[in-house]
């Protein structure tokens, strides 16, 4: 009888040690590609792909305006009376310190709807996680770009992106 409760004892705390041992194993997402490759995240980089696109090309079509102004002001220089020069000269200076304030409000803009979208993605990603680490068991979950090297078995990184998927279709941005 002291063998078999010994054999028992020994059962059960295999047993109870794989089980926890498989509750301690970190698993880790990469979280750049969620961001980037979710459903949510390729209409988000799409849509602020086409924002920056067209107000370069916008502000690129004022920029050469603002080149052909200046060619005609120096054109004129001789002809026109020094007052009237810098007047012009003076126009041209606002014009181009506009041109550069639209810029830096052009990529502001996107810079924070960017930043918007990442925290909205990250929201909702985080109960999935949650439930999903209730669901398997696990206690840990890490950035895969804090990571050196790992088992590709333990990158629960497209299973993730499939879930958002399913309830993060796109994002609101404006």
């Amino acid at each position: 009888m002291n063998k078999s409760l010994k054999i028992l004892t020994f059962l059960i705390s295999v047993i109870f040690f794989s089980t926890n041992l498989q509750a301690d194993i970190p698993y880790f997402v990469d979280f750049k590609y969620i961001l980037n490759q979710s459903a949510a995240g390729k209409k988000t980089q799409s849509y602020l792909k086409k924002k920056l696109n067209d107000g370069i090309k916008k502000l690129k079509d004022q920029e050469k305006a603002i080149q052909e102004e200046e060619k005609n002001i120096i054109d004129q220089k001789k002809v026109i009376s020094s007052d009237e020069y810098k007047k012009k000269v003076t126009v041209l200076r606002k014009k181009v310190a506009n041109l550069q304030q639209n810029r830096k409000i052009l990529f502001d803009s996107v810079a924070d709807q960017r930043a918007k979208a990442k925290k909205e993605i990250l929201q909702n990603l985080n109960p999935i996680i949650k439930d999903y680490m209730k669901e398997n068991k696990i206690r840990m979950i890490v950035d895969k770009k804090s990571i050196f090297l790992a088992d590709e078995n333990l990158d629960l990184t497209k299973e993730l992106s499939k879930l958002l998927d399913k309830k993060l279709k796109s994002i609101k941005l404006n």
